[in-house]
């Protein structure tokens, strides 16, 4: 079943753990494309370029079906399955978590790694605020000028969020419907046709 809504975080924040004389630094970021992610982790590597590691894990769309982890030389999964368990045991999605590592020249041992990995990961999605944000598909109404009255309602009773409106002899409105209301705009699809307002998703 598709998912109406789901949790991410509203702001990047940072978290730091401490090792063994290692220095973690950890930072959510809210992202939405793998542009934005390699971009982010670009920043980081410019900034903290004297660092041994920058371990990361991410995850994006309201299914949480694209992800990916990257250990960055540490042992295999020692960095990168813990930083992504937070991400999943928050349950939250459109988040990239980098932890940045400063080794203290005493190693951790791969279960050391791991409880540290977690942890910094741990501390910068507690200090993020977790928001819920709902499902929307970028839909287009077009109509006559008259029936601006009867297009307004639509806006109005399904919660329409107006991107782009046009009002000329031949008018249309480009607006982000809720995914949870798009069955009961489907069910007036006919209805609507028939006094002469067109709708139609990207795509059609």
């Amino acid at each position: 079943m598709a998912a109406f809504s789901f949790f991410t975080i509203q702001d990047p924040s940072q978290g730091i753990y401490k090792e063994k004389g290692s220095k973690f630094l950890s930072f959510a970021f809210p992202v939405k494309t793998e542009i934005e992610i390699k971009e982010q982790l670009g920043l980081l590597r410019r900034k903290y370029f004297d660092a041994t590691h920058h371990c990361y894990a991410y995850v994006l769309g309201a299914d949480k079906t694209r992800f990916k982890a990257n250990d960055d030389g540490e042992p295999s999964h020692s960095a990168s399955d813990p930083i992504l368990g937070q991400i999943r045991l928050k349950d939250i999605t459109d988040i990239l978590v980098v932890v940045v590592r400063y080794f203290g020249g005493v190693k951790l041992g791969v279960g050391g790694l791991m409880q540290a990995y977690k942890a910094a990961a741990s501390n910068a999605l507690n200090q993020a605020s977790i928001i819920e944000v709902e499902v929307t598909k970028n839909i287009e109404l077009k109509f006559v000028y008259s029936r601006i009255p009867e297009a307004m309602r639509v806006i109005k009773d399904f919660e329409l969020k107006v991107l782009e409106q046009n009002f000329e002899e031949s008018c249309s409105i480009k607006v982000l419907l809720k995914s949870r209301l798009e069955g009961s705009l489907q069910m007036q699809k006919q209805y609507l046709k028939s006094i002469g307002i067109s709708i139609s998703s990207d795509g059609e």
